[in-house]
């Protein structure tokens, strides 16, 4: 149609003349009483609250956006014309070049080549946390063997290297327990996996029947964080504000909340 350069009228009408005219009105656009349109031969009619060009051949290059749904068989078409067109063009096409350049790849190889290059990153990111996991893991053993006695339960407080995941606390939480064998025990494992620390709390079915569970002490610890957190008498997990410049200390805070807490539980067998 731009090639064919069509005359384009736009006109005003009130909103149900324009309607009886066979003017298209969209879901989701808002009309007043007087509405502008537009209508050309072959072109259907629309209601708009934009510019009209006088023929159609004015817009010059159209470029595509993207499309989506509106409305039931309704689709909602978004596009540049004329030179902001030309100038979206001209700047993907310096993108594809530097791209290009960058690669040492045709621009016809560039899918194939970025492709490959998004799946070896995403392996090597998965590998990179199995070695994480692995080093985290490592530690399990030496934490259980230097495990704090408070009133005969077994208290393990420890902070993860900053950026380690929750499910990586989570895991060395459990891990450490498992370690802590036929008595009583308590492990809070701690840690900023971004902004904002994450705690979690492990507690076996020995220190359980002493009246400690795993969800009041983690809301205790969340609490000194600035957060909140819950979950099961067995393994909690709970969150905290961000750290800012504190980091260390505010962790340290925290388990300082939850061993006072399991030393007034286990010495005088209060319940949590």
């Amino acid at each position: 149609m731009l090639i064919d350069d069509l005359a384009v009228r736009a006109f005003t009408a009130p909103l149900e003349e324009a309607r009886a005219m066979g003017a298209l009105a969209l879901f989701g656009e808002k009309y007043g009483d007087e509405v502008p349109g537009g209508r050309g031969r072959r072109l259907l009619r629309e209601l708009c609250g934009g510019t009209h060009v006088v023929r159609s051949g004015q817009l010059g290059l159209v470029k595509i956006l993207g499309e989506s749904s509106i409305g039931s068989g309704v689709r909602r078409v978004e596009a540049l014309v004329g030179t902001d067109a030309f100038r979206y063009l001209a700047t993907e096409s310096l993108l594809v070049s530097q791209l290009s350049e960058q690669l040492k790849a045709r621009r016809e190889e560039l899918p194939e080549r970025v492709s490959a290059l998004v799946t070896r990153v995403r392996e090597a990111e998965r590998e990179l946390e199995r070695l994480r996991s692995a080093q985290l893991l490592g530690v399990s053993g030496d934490l259980a063997a230097r495990a704090e006695d408070i009133e005969g339960v077994a208290f393990v407080a420890h902070q993860v290297p900053d950026g380690t995941g929750a499910d990586g606390i989570r895991a060395l939480a459990l891990d450490v327990r498992a370690r802590l064998g036929d008595r009583p025990a308590v492990v809070v494992v701690a840690g900023v996996p971004s902004d904002r620390p994450s705690v979690v709390v492990a507690v076996n079915e020995l220190a359980r029947e002493r009246g400690l569970a795993a969800g009041a002490l983690v809301k205790k610890a969340a609490s000194a964080l600035g957060g909140g957190g819950g979950g099961r008498d067995d393994v909690a997990q709970g969150g905290g504000a961000p750290v800012g410049d504190r980091g260390s200390a505010s962790l340290d805070e925290a388990f300082s909340v939850v061993r006072s807490v399991v030393t007034d539980i286990a010495g005088h067998g209060g319940v949590a």
